[in-house]
C-alpha cells in the first residue's frame, strides 16, 4: 500500500517588493508517497522552487506563507510522526527536519558548498549536529558516503576545497552531503543544469540508484522535460504559481490535456529539431503583481475558450491518477485534442534512439 510522505495543501505565498506584493504562489497541492519520484516541471518563474523552499523553510525575508498545510511523515524509533512543517519554528525545522529528514541538492553546488571549509567537513558537520556523532564515526561515515557516490579517492578527496573538484565530483558532494543523514525525503532543484550531458547522465542514474537502496522519496524541480521521462514516477505542471496538471509521467507524455503542457512538449527539442524549428510557447507569463483573473494561461493559449478570462478552471479529473485544470475538459466545452503534430513527435522522440530508457513505462499495447 502507498504510504504518503508530503502533503501539501492550498499553499500560498506572496512576496513583497518594491513594486508591490507578488503573488508567487497560488493555492499550490501535492503529493507524494514513499519511495516515488515527483517531477515539477515549468517555465523559470512558475513557483517551482518557491514552493519547495517553503517546504524546508528557507524562504527569503521578504516571502509570507498567506494559506496552506505542508503535512510530512516520517518515523522515529518505529513510532509515525506526521507534522505540518509550516508551524515549526525555525529552530524546530533547524533541529528535527532540515539535513535529518528533508534535504535539498542546489542547482550549483559551487554556491551551495563553503569554499572555505574541506569537503570532509561540510559532509561530516550535519552528522555531528544532528545525531552527536564522533569526530571519527561522522569521518568514516563521510568516507563511506564519498565512495558511495562515486568518488575514487575518497579519504584524499575528504581533505580537498571545492575549488580543487571539477563541476561533476562538486555535485557528488553536495549529494553525499545531503544523504550524510538518511533523509526520508530529497528536494533536487536542477541538480544537472551545469553538467554536460555525460555527467548529467550519471549523476541522474546515480540518485536513482541511491534512491532504490535507501528507499528515499524524491522531488526534483526541473524544466528538462529529458530529465523527467528517465526518472519521474508522477509528474505536477506548474504555471504562474500553479498546478495545471498532474499525473503519472507517461499520462502527462502520452495524454496531456492542458494546452500548456502541450506547449511544454511541442518544445522539446529531437534529432529533427534545428534552430529555425524549434517551438516556442506565444507570449509571456503573468505579471503575478496583478491579480490573475481566469485561467493565467489564457492569453498565450490557441485554444483559449471566453469563460477562460472570466473564471479560473477548477481540476479536472481524467483518471484516479491524472487531473488538469482546463476548461476544455468541461462536457460542455468544444471536443479539442492534443495536436496530431505533437502526438508524431512524442512518439518519434521515445522511439529515436532508447530516449532517456524508459520505453517500458511509455509502452502502449
Amino acid at each position: 500500500m502507498r504510504e504518503k510522505v508530503l502533503e501539501i495543501r492550498n499553499l500560498s505565498i506572496s512576496f513583497t517588493t518594491s513594486q508591490g506584493k507578488v503573488n508567487a504562489i497560488r493555492g499550490v497541492e501535492l503529493d507524494l508517497y514513499r519511495g516515488e519520484t515527483l517531477a515539477i516541471v515549468g517555465e523559470s518563474g512558475s513557483g517551482k522552487s518557491v514552493t519547495m523552499k517553503s517546504v524546508m523553510g528557507i524562504l527569503s525575508n521578504n516571502g509570507e506563507i498567506n494559506s496552506g498545510t505542508v503535512n510530512f511523515s516520517y518515523y522515529r524509533d518505529d513510532e509515525k510522526i506526521d507534522v505540518d512543517l509550516l508551524k515549526l519554528s525555525k529552530k524546530e525545522m533547524r533541529d528535527r527536519i532540515n539535513g535529518k529528514r528533508i534535504a535539498m541538492i542546489f542547482q550549483d553546488p559551487m554556491t551551495s558548498l563553503n569554499p572555505t571549509m574541506t569537503i570532509g567537513k561540510q559532509i561530516m558537520e550535519g552528522m555531528i549536529y544532528h545525531y552527536k556523532k564522533s569526530k571519527k564515526e561522522a569521518y568514516d561515515k563521510a568516507v563511506e558516503l564519498l565512495k558511495l557516490v562515486g568518488i575514487n579517492d575518497a579519504e584524499k578527496r575528504m581533505k580537498n576545497y571545492p575549488h580543487q573538484l571539477s563541476g561533476g565530483m562538486r555535485q557528488r558532494v553536495v549529494i553525499a552531503i545531503a544523504l550524510a543523514c538518511n533523509p526520508d525525503l530529497l528536494i533536487c532543484d536542477e541538480p544537472t543544469t551545469a553538467l554536460d550531458v555525460t555527467i548529467q547522465a550519471k549523476i541522474l542514474e546515480l540518485i536513482k540508484d541511491i534512491q532504490r537502496k535507501m528507499n528515499l522519496s524524491v522531488i526534483y524541480i526541473t524544466h528538462d522535460l529529458g530529465v523527467v521521462a528517465k526518472v519521474a514516477d508522477y509528474v505536477a505542471v506548474m504555471y504562474a504559481g500553479k498546478i495545471v496538471e498532474k499525473g503519472k509521467v507517461d499520462e502527462i507524455f502520452y495524454e496531456p490535456k492542458h494546452p500548456y503542457t502541450w506547449g511544454l512538449l511541442s518544445a522539446m527539442p529531437d534529432l529533427n529539431t534545428n534552430e529555425d524549428k524549434l517551438y516556442t510557447i506565444p507570449g509571456s507569463p503573468p505579471n503575478l503583481l496583478v491579480p490573475v483573473k481566469g485561467d493565467a494561461f489564457a492569453p498565450r493559449n490557441m485554444y483559449a475558450l471566453n469563460i477562460d478570462y472570466r473564471l479560473e478552471p477548477p481540476m479536472f479529473k481524467v483518471s484516479d491518477t491524472h487531473y488538469a485544470a482546463t476548461w476544455l475538459l468541461h462536457n460542455k466545452a468544444p471536443k479539442i485534442d492534443m495536436p496530431e503534430e505533437l502526438k508524431f513527435k512524442i512518439n518519434r522522440m521515445l522511439k529515436e534512439a532508447d530516449m532517456y530508457g524508459r520505453e517500458e513505462a511509455f509502452a502502449r499495447s
